[in-house]
């Protein structure tokens, strides 16, 4: 797959943030934090992973776990801009009784790799698959996006210590730092910082970077491109709700379940008061 230039991407990645914004509606979705990765899970499966649908089940393929599940928004969005998922499948998503399409990963859906829910708990499940490649002499990529607020979770710290101790080199953690979880700042809660420091002092070779800047992405994950000594770590410093102005660092803005002015009026905001939204025709909020 050709790798997109940097307008490439952010006009991709501009129609991600208008489907997942069409999502906050009909029930709603966790739509800051989705806004906030959406730079991340395009990048990586436009630059970076080596994946394409006819390599699915593919056991030399690239692998990507989103640990972050209420993300899913982004990562659907995502395979309807391969060509993974029809667009239409994401109308009235979560209230179909039919449909596997729902608030958190679902298996069920070509391309997701294993269900996650609010807690994450991915890391170690991601451990375990790039430690079985290893051992099978395949040279695949496992990345993991976590959340930074799922870092409270101790399983997390453990699985770092068994990457680290096994040289697990084929594992990539990153990490989508918004600075929230849920409805209360990270560093309000349980501070992380100095988190880079930590995942290094746990073995992992480390970087941060702007996680929406795509050519500082493209630096960062240039560097993790050869044959890796030691599993690794992007923290991606990214701002929750990316993209509208009105509900970005707003802790009463992690779920939302907007009307359909609410939507349109979010829609103008994303593109410009002067700017026609390019999937209006298709994705129609009641």
């Amino acid at each position: 797959m050709k790798p997109l230039q940097s307008e490439e991407l952010k006009t991709m990645a501009l129609n991600v943030r208008e489907t997942i914004i069409r999502l906050s509606g009909n029930g709603g979705c966790f739509i800051g934090a989705s806004l906030s990765c959406a730079d991340l899970i395009v990048y990586l499966y436009k630059n970076f992973l080596e994946i394409s649908q006819d390599t699915l089940q593919s056991p030399e393929r690239d692998y990507l776990f989103l640990s972050k599940g209420h993300d899913v928004p982004a990562l659907y969005a995502t395979f309807v801009e391969l060509g993974w998922l029809d667009r239409r499948r994401l109308l009235d998503h979560h209230l179909k009784t039919d449909d596997s399409i729902y608030w958190h990963p679902n298996r069920k859906i070509p391309g997701v790799e294993f269900h996650s829910g609010s807690l994450g708990h991915l890391l170690p499940v991601a451990l375990g698959v790039a430690m079985d490649c290893k051992e099978k002499g395949l040279q695949n990529k496992i990345v993991v996006i976590v959340g930074d607020g799922e870092l409270n979770e101790g399983s997390n710290w453990e699985a770092l210590l068994v990457a680290q101790a096994h040289r697990v080199h084929n594992l990539i953690v990153v990490v989508d730092r918004n600075q929230f979880q849920a409805n209360m700042r990270t560093e309000d809660l349980i501070p992380l910082e100095p988190l880079d420091q930590k995942f290094t002092a746990f073995g992992f070779e480390t970087q941060t970077v702007d996680g929406h800047d795509f050519d500082a992405l493209n630096a960062a994950f240039s560097k993790i491109r050869g044959e890796n000594l030691r599993p690794q770590a992007v923290i991606a410093n990214t701002l929750r709700g990316k993209g509208l102005p009105s509900i970005a660092e707003r802790a009463d803005r992690w779920f939302c379940n907007f009307s359909g002015d609410e939507i349109e009026s979010l829609i103008k905001e994303l593109y410009g008061e002067h700017s026609a939204s390019l999937h209006s025709e298709t994705l129609i909020v009641r």
